[in-house]
């Protein structure tokens, strides 16, 4: 399975032994002791994962995930963490986990859940391209086409029209979408939701002439 792996750990030799098991297992692996520029990564390349210690320097590590979501950063994100109670558990997953490791911990084991996670994330992308009338989006390229003309969208944005394309025709309760594109449906509110989809109708059909994406009054959104 190639992915690329961004690791964020402050213990210099854990870092390098993750480095090297994972490489070794075949990933493309980038290892930061601190989040200084992980943002700006994960804006410049195509990063699958985010493996995240919670014990940093600077900010702690759920919080920078939880600003990541904020954000509208969808990668999955696991954590590799001391914090082992049940409180600090549960803390993670609200702050935008998709799995939490405790340290000690196997490396077996964490190179399976990695996987694991993978495997789960890239389903909804298992098609590259994918149409809807005249809209067009590539998920590897993460490009959006109206009318074959490329338009700019944020990583939110996209991840969004992805999912009306999937399930064009169907209405989209605004809690399925703060699940399934925020990730989060605690956090954010209905207005989140409401305010992103009207910047995305306004990129896709600027002219209000397509009618793409149309409101079911009381109960969500529909992709027409």
């Amino acid at each position: 399975m190639s992915a690329k792996i961004v690791i964020v750990e402050d213990e210099e030799d854990l870092l390098e032994l993750l480095e090297y098991t994972l490489t070794k297992e075949g990933f493309e692996v980038i290892g930061f002791l601190n989040t200084k520029i992980v943002t700006q990564i994960l804006l410049e390349e195509e990063i699958d994962l985010l493996i995240m210690d919670r014990n940093l320097p600077g900010i702690e590590g759920s919080e920078f995930v939880s600003q990541l979501r904020r954000d509208g950063f969808l990668i999955p994100v696991i954590y590799l963490s001391a914090k082992n109670r049940d409180v600090d558990i549960e803390e993670g997953f609200l702050r935008g986990a998709d799995d939490y490791i405790t340290k000690p911990f196997n490396m077996k084991e964490l190179t399976l859940r990695i996987k694991a996670v993978l495997k789960r994330s890239s389903r909804k992308f298992q098609d590259s391209k994918i149409t809807h009338r005249d809209l067009s989006l590539d998920s590897r390229t993460r490009e959006v086409f109206v009318d074959n003309k490329k338009v700019s969208v944020t990583k939110l944005e996209f991840d969004l029209l992805y999912e009306f394309v999937l399930n064009s025709g169907s209405v989209l309760e605004r809690d399925y979408l703060l699940e399934n594109v925020w990730r989060d449906s605690d956090e954010y509110q209905y207005k989140t939701v409401n305010v992103a989809i009207n910047r995305l109708k306004e990129k896709i059909d600027p002219q209000k002439k397509k009618d793409y994406i149309q409101t079911v009054r009381g109960v969500g959104y529909r992709l027409c």
